[in-house]
């Protein structure tokens, strides 16, 4: 399998960012409507393994299913850009602006929650036949969910929103890495391995992804579950958005973008000794060569 180095993984990083902010209306909205269509029939289908046969790490391996398909078709999550179009802003790349990175932020975010509230509404019809009957065993399951976690945060107060915030966090710090890597190899296998060990950790650790969000809560409020639209904004969808975006640009983009898109040189100062010239011939490379930058090197 290829390998990218980080060195231009960091380019390619900058490169989507600018090519993201750049995109147009049409296809910005067509591809986060998709992209989060696809990650939460996903997410139906973990929470149907989990539940169907008791083991919840069985669905958390089997839900990055939907993450590989909607990454290797190119759609969009905002999770994804709250990592990427800032670096391109950064690198101060022409046409990527703060006003067009919100403007891409802006309309993720509303083909995600378009694509994700059709898939919650289409679920909510199959786990209820059409809405003739009672919720089947993976419907209450989801709406236990939605309770769980926006109830279940609001009961321990000012710790239930830090906790909420933190899970929000730690889940962009995953999903963002699970980016990350499906670029560091042009393999369409290596792809896939990569990016699919991230994800599947934030998704049994119960992380919170706003996306997957947007799927859980409005099917759990048409299955009947009892918690309020105020209850899953303020106690679920606006932390958790604000953590996801931190998460992300935190602990993913800045650390890869300052120590290898922004590499600084380190001087060594060479000491001037009366040799003759074939002992200078015979000095070691990283004194020849000691005002370069050093190339990364693959560790791993």
């Amino acid at each position: 399998m290829s390998y990218v180095k980080p060195a231009e993984l960091v380019t390619r990083m900058v490169d989507a960012g600018a090519y993201k902010i750049q995109m147009s209306t049409r296809d910005t909205l067509i591809r986060s409507f998709m992209g989060a269509a696809l990650l939460t029939i996903a997410a139906a289908f973990a929470v149907t393994v989990s539940t169907n046969t008791g083991q919840p790490l069985l669905g958390a391996i089997l839900f990055p299913v939907g993450f590989v398909i909607l990454y290797l078709l190119g759609y969009d999550l905002l999770t994804g850009v709250f990592t990427l179009a800032p670096l391109a802003v950064l690198d101060r790349r022409p046409g990527a602006t703060l006003g067009g990175m919100f403007r891409n932020w802006g309309l993720v975010f509303l083909g995600n929650f378009g694509g994700a509230f059709l898939v919650a509404v289409l679920m909510a019809i199959y786990f209820t036949y059409g809405f003739s009957t009672e919720p089947s065993a993976v419907g209450h399951a989801i709406g236990e969910i939605g309770h769980g976690r926006t109830v279940g945060y609001a009961e321990h107060g000012v710790g239930g929103m830090l906790t909420l915030f933190i899970r929000g966090v730690l889940c962009n710090w995953m999903v963002s890495t699970g980016v990350v890597l499906a670029m560091i190899s042009d393999n369409v296998v290596g792809k896939i391995v990569a990016m699919w060990l991230p994800i599947m950790l934030f998704f049994y650790m119960g992380f919170e992804h706003s996306i997957v969000n947007m799927f859980l809560f409005p099917s759990g409020l048409l299955l009947g579950a009892d918690f309020t639209i105020m209850d899953y904004l303020i106690w679920n969808e606006i932390p958790t958005v604000v953590g996801n975006l931190v998460g992300g640009l935190l602990f993913v983009a800045l650390p890869l973008y300052i120590t290898y898109g922004k590499t600084a040189t380190r001087k060594v100062r060479v000491p001037r000794t009366k040799t003759a010239p074939a002992a200078a011939a015979q000095a070691p490379a990283s004194v020849v060569l000691a005002d370069r930058a050093a190339e990364p090197v693959n560790v791993g």
